[in-house]
């Protein structure tokens, strides 16, 4: 069989990793459940944070000036704060220096509402507001100690954390859900379709499924398999009348061809003639059988000797070259009998043959049989490497095509034969020059062998 193309295989590749549309469909409900979840945890933390401390730093700023004005009116005495969990100071202006040593952090804060957090003498973490009111003659302090509200934070972050871990799960299990009812009816239409294509007339898809997306879709498959099961039968029906139509002249060419052969009084030139033609007439009769193998995908049946076909194939061509100083050799190596038609083999063998004798010159084709391999070798012109990667393309001739005839279909034959019988066929530069056709060929036909010859 022939090699991958390194180029097609990576994107192979890609597809068969790609998601089902299943995971797809589970993949967004999960993605949006999470998406939303965290935004709405995200939003509601901030908003909180925003609330709670435009909340605080309002009490605080109007108890700091509570308090200093309880403070002007008794200088003498500390006033008392009107809310719980506060902490207030006054430092006269001749303790200044003093508060630097004693809290350097709020010597150096400016007037205005502060965050501050630490851990104490015991290692537990705390937090609190202070705002800060500086006069000329004296620096108020008021604290209000966040710890709870720094533990509820916490505690509500948890709750949020919590909350985005259910919602997913709960996303999952949504998402499982749709997408097994909304892949249901594609999963039934692709059973249906796969249980249909082995018929000859597929079933009706259409009539089992709502006017809906897959309904349509159905309906659409419906009218591809009619469309194709109508070019498939045009081209059945027409392959049967052009083989009925073809082989009936060559019978006639062959039974006229017979008959004169038989005739004594035939002279040498005249006998070689319609020798000639009766083997023209047995390679269209070959080409024929094969192109309608092909064209139905049918592998045909037979114990062929590959030895034999090359026999015929050289004795063919010896009579077609003529003047030209080549010389058509067959070296059978070991015995090779192959589980397909003389047809197919004769025509897959013979295009490597007829492109070895066209393009050679001067020199010698060798065919040699080898175990489950026939090789063909010239000594012409030699192979380019832009052409042993396309001579098997149907239409390409080679660069050393431009003053012969022929479409350059004779290669792109015997590679689908190849493909059709899983065997291999290869084209390479020969080691003294020229080129070397390797034709593979599969298991060996029952009661074959490939014996090496003795």
């Amino acid at each position: 069989m022939a090699e991958a193309d390194p180029e097609i295989a990576p994107d192979r590749r890609r597809r068969r990793y790609r998601r089902r549309l299943r995971s797809r469909i589970i993949v967004s409900f999960v993605l949006l459940g999470f998406g939303l979840t965290v935004l709405f945890a995200f939003l509601t933390q901030e908003a909180r944070n925003r609330v709670e401390n435009a909340l605080v730093e309002d009490v605080m700023n109007q108890n700091i000036d509570e308090y200093a004005r309880r403070y002007y009116v008794d200088p003498s005495r500390n006033p008392d704060l009107p809310v719980q969990q506060m902490y207030a100071r006054v430092v006269k202006k001749d303790r200044f220096e003093a508060l630097r040593l004693e809290e350097p952090d709020w010597y150096e804060l400016p007037n205005g509402n502060h965050s501050l957090s630490g851990v104490d003498e015991d290692g537990e973490p705390f937090a609190y507001k202070l705002a800060v009111r500086k006069t000329p003659d004296e620096w108020f302090f008021l604290a209000y100690d966040m710890t709870q509200a720094m533990r509820g934070e916490a505690q509500f972050r948890r709750a949020i954390i919590g909350a985005v871990l259910v919602v997913t799960l709960l996303s999952v299990l949504l998402g499982w859900w749709s997408a097994s009812r909304v892949m249901s009816p594609v999963s039934e239409l692709a059973a249906r379709l796969q249980r249909s294509g082995g018929d000859a007339r597929p079933e009706a898809l259409a009539v089992h499924f709502p006017d809906d997306e897959v309904g349509q879709l159905a309906s659409a498959l419906d009218d591809y398999a009619a469309r194709l099961t109508e070019v498939v039968e045009r081209d059945r029906e027409f392959n049967a009348d052009v083989s009925h139509e073809l082989r009936t002249p060559l019978a006639v060419i062959r039974g006229a061809v017979e008959l004169l052969l038989s005739r004594p009084e035939l002279d040498e030139r005249t006998q070689a003639r319609l020798l000639r033609i009766q083997r023209a007439e047995q390679q269209c009769t070959d080409l024929i059988s094969a192109l309608l193998l092909l064209s139905r995908g049918e592998r045909g049946h037979g114990s062929t000797d590959v030895g034999k076909v090359a026999a015929q194939l050289l004795d063919a061509f010896r009579a077609q070259v003529g003047a030209k100083p080549l010389e058509l050799r067959l070296e059978e190596q070991a015995q090779l009998v192959v589980d397909a038609p003389e047809s197919a083999v004769s025509v897959a063998l013979g295009n490597l043959v007829g492109n070895a004798v066209k393009y050679t010159a001067a020199g010698e084709v060798i065919v040699r049989i080898l175990p489950g391999v026939a090789e063909v070798i010239d000594s012409g012109p030699g192979l380019d490497g832009e052409d042993a990667d396309k001579l098997f393309e149907r239409g390409y001739r080679g660069t050393h095509a431009e003053h012969s005839q022929g479409g350059g279909i004779g290669l792109s034959i015997v590679r689908r034969l190849c493909d059709l019988y899983g065997w291999d066929v290869r084209l390479r530069p020969g080691d003294t020059g020229g080129v070397v056709a390797t034709l593979t060929f599969g298991p060996p036909a029952d009661g074959g062998a490939n014996a090496a010859a003795a």
